[in-house]
């Protein structure tokens, strides 16, 4: 029989010298941040070209003043209802916010542990997290945390600076990995403290594989009603689709529940397939409904592309809607001249 890697099992081991850094026992942060910037950093600082900002939508802009349109001034930015209210069109003036702040409320249950390959769940998490803060923190923004295992750790506040980086990685290494038997994940309480605990308006990457005994649905629109919240969904691609490997082992990390499955049937494994589709779209469906942008890094994937896809998707977005916005106040300037039909 094989034993199905459900559950991260870690040993104490001596590093290898040959192996990835993510992968060797007691990387610390200095080490994996050196990395990252080497090898994933400098890749998109290259591509993006500022389009960095695009990781946080809904910031950049603050509104300054209200003046009177003039006839150079873009229609985009004339205020309708204080022009209604006044007689007279007037125009908002924007000024750019530089100091943003970006909070990362990682998942670090018993279920991201698992990994069918050379990386696991956490080890993707840490990446992201080492990734984004480092790219913002370069520009001037702040990062905070909230970390979640077995229950909402101590709060990591809002700073910037390398410096602040290696100690927000410091503090996701020195999470304890392997099972939580009988802890199953409360994704809803970490929603809940971090509607608690974040105050000004702020980016907010939930990074989780969204695998939770409570339902999170709720308090994430919560809290995409008061911030820019991105889902960041960590997976792995044995959880989608299982091979033919005979009888299997499969042990659930969070509550140590064991079972013994033939993955030779080929009707278990089409049910197993279906069930994992039917939960894609459950997912998929919470993210919308609750507004928010969803994010999907696989441990076979490369992290960089990822984020690339994700920021061109953005961006295309954000075009999208400054269209629309085009278009609605093109049609209302047209219909509010006197004898005219839009």
């Amino acid at each position: 029989m094989f034993r199905l890697p459900w559950r991260a099992e870690r040993r104490a081991a001596r590093p290898d010298p040959e192996a990835p850094l993510r992968d060797r026992p007691g990387s610390d942060a200095e080490a994996v941040l050196r990395r990252l910037e080497w090898t994933v950093i400098r890749r998109l600082d290259g591509v993006l070209h500022g389009d960095y900002r695009t990781f946080l939508r809904g910031f950049g802009m603050d509104l300054a003043d209200l003046r009177e349109y003039r006839p150079e001034d873009d229609a985009r930015h004339i205020d309708w209802n204080v022009t209604a209210r006044l007689g007279v069109p007037h125009v908002r003036e924007f000024h750019e916010d530089r100091e943003m702040a970006a909070w990362f409320l990682v998942d670090l249950s018993g279920s991201v542990d698992f990994g069918s390959g050379s990386v696991r769940k956490r080890a993707l998490a840490v990446e992201f997290v080492a990734v984004l803060a480092r790219l913002l923190t370069r520009r001037g923004n702040r990062v905070g945390a909230l970390l979640y295992r077995g229950g909402v750790g101590p709060v990591v506040p809002v700073r910037a600076g390398r410096r602040h980086v290696l100690h927000l990685l410091d503090r996701l290494l020195a999470v304890p990995a392997g099972p939580e038997h009988g802890a199953e994940t409360d994704l809803a309480g970490l929603l809940d403290s971090a509607l608690h605990t974040i105050g000004r308006h702020s980016a907010v990457f939930v990074i989780s594989d969204f695998i939770s005994a409570s339902a999170w649905s709720r308090p994430l629109a919560s809290l995409s009603r008061r911030h820019d919240v991105v889902a960041v969904r960590l997976f792995d691609p044995l959880e989608l689709a299982l091979p033919d490997l005979g009888l299997v082992f499969m042990q659930d990390a969070e509550t140590g529940e064991q079972l013994l499955v033939d993955t030779h049937d080929r009707g278990f494994r089409e049910r197993f397939a279906s069930a994992a589709t039917e939960r894609e779209g459950r997912l998929r469906g919470a993210f919308t409904a609750a507004g928010v942008d969803g994010l999907e890094l696989a441990t076979d994937g490369r992290l960089d592309e990822a984020l690339l896809r994700f920021v061109r998707y953005r961006s295309g977005q954000a075009r999208i809607a400054a269209g629309r916005r085009h278009a609605h106040h093109v049609h209302a300037h047209v219909a509010a001249r006197p004898g005219t039909t839009p």
